[in-house]
């Protein structure tokens, strides 16, 4: 790809044929430097990076871009939203667990949210009653194993402050 930089700093609908500002998005045609051929970067108002970068259909002379059209837009906003939504359950699935685990009044609901600190990484684990109802919450090492196994035996041990394993409670993580 070209070393263009993308400006989306405008809010104004713009329709041009290599360029389209709209509802959010900037959709622009690029010269695919690896080859003969054109892409179409993707991106979303405010982000400094495309969320998509694809190949873009040669136009009728075989040398120049076809020109960008509502209908293509369209469909290149869905795809770069459909991009964006599977990376964020992604790393929502990398830094979030939650497993449920019987306790002394029923179901206990217990989460792990790992906080991807640079400096200082850590994780929370939560145990909630079957209300939503915060029972307790502690400060975890980021590698600690949230299974029903580690849970239940926080659980038993009074949700005081499990091992920094994960296999169960007792010794502190520091």
């Amino acid at each position: 790809m070209t070393s263009d930089t993308f400006d989306t700093d405008t809010t104004e609908p713009q329709h041009e044929d290599r360029l389209w500002r709209d509802k959010g998005w900037t959709a622009q045609v690029i010269k695919n430097e690896d080859d003969d051929g054109w892409a179409v970067a993707m991106i979303k108002d405010g982000e400094p990076e495309p969320a998509l970068v694809g190949p873009w259909t040669m136009g009728r002379d075989k040398k120049n871009p076809k020109p960008l059209d509502v209908s293509a837009f369209n469909t290149l906003v869905k795809t770069a939203s459909e991009v964006i939504r599977r990376h964020e359950q992604h790393l929502h699935a990398l830094h979030h667990r939650s497993v449920s685990v019987n306790g002394p009044s029923g179901r206990i609901d217990v989460t792990l949210d790992i906080v991807p600190d640079e400096d200082d990484p850590h994780a929370m684990l939560t145990a909630l009653d079957v209300t939503g109802e915060t029972l307790a919450r502690v400060r975890v090492s980021a590698g600690f194993k949230l299974n029903s196994s580690s849970a239940q035996a926080w659980i038993d041990g009074d949700f005081g402050k499990p091992a920094s394993s994960g296999r169960g409670a007792g010794s502190s993580d520091s």
